[in-house]
């Protein structure tokens, strides 16, 4: 097995949500007492979420980068970046270590066209469901539609993940939101959701859409162990 570096804390929520997953997927795989040889470093999320404000995402990279680097120096085989959104610097990371990076927007692409989909729709920070590191990726490698919410809406998607979700809270109400909100990108032609924020299965999952629905998170925790496991499989 391979050692899997994380490179958390953005946020620690949903970072404590990739550990246990992680342990979890290796112990359905393995049986008996196997567990997941990982690192995790975790960073405070207030000085990231500042760049991300001040789109100082060039600075971002560069400190995100020096994290990846001393997961690799510690010891990790293949990189994990637990967060959606950082995905925007990815090439910063992946550019500086010489180890595999598991790109989440790839694992969860290689999700969607499995089951023989071809349009989803995206729930997400702003940031991600704006700008086109994301949606752009999916569209142009994995020939994907991506479907967005409308303005209000978006601002309403993110607003529970910074201000709830992040610091552990949540709110019934805001899960009806996003129900809400699932029905109408349904409405609009989605053949299944991406919850493309790490954060958002504390809130939803399955049965609060009503289209498949796909767990960026434990996507790319499954495709992490399938590459650390890799020959140790068979």
């Amino acid at each position: 097995m391979k050692r899997i570096g994380l490179l958390g804390g953005m946020s620690w929520e949903s970072s404590s949500e990739y550990y246990r997953l992680l342990n979890e997927e290796v112990r359905e795989r393995c049986g008996g007492l196997h567990s997941a040889d990982c690192l995790l470093r975790s960073v405070d999320f207030t000085e990231i979420e500042r760049l991300q404000r001040e789109a100082r995402w060039a600075e971002a990279g560069v400190r995100l980068a020096d994290e990846a680097r001393a997961l690799v120096t510690a010891g990790a085989e293949l990189l994990v970046l637990c967060t959606n959104t950082m995905h925007k610097v990815a090439d910063a990371i992946a550019a500086a270590i010489d180890v595999p990076f598991v790109h989440i927007a790839d694992a969860t692409a290689e999700a969607v066209r499995g089951s023989g989909l071809g349009t989803v729709g995206l729930l997400a920070t702003a940031y991600t469901m704006e700008q086109d590191f994301y949606v752009g990726r999916l569209r142009e490698r994995h020939g994907l539609t991506v479907i967005v919410p409308g303005d209000r809406d978006r601002s309403i998607v993110h607003d529970v993940i910074y201000n709830e979700l992040c610091v552990g809270v949540v709110e019934e109400s805001s899960r009806e939101q996003y129900r809400r909100v699932m029905r109408d990108l349904a409405a609009r032609g989605a053949q299944g959701i991406l919850l493309g924020c790490t954060e958002i299965d504390l809130l939803i999952g399955p049965n609060d859409s009503p289209v498949p629905v796909f767990d960026t998170t434990r996507l790319h925790v499954q495709k992490a162990v399938e590459l650390a496991l890799g020959a140790d499989r068979r």
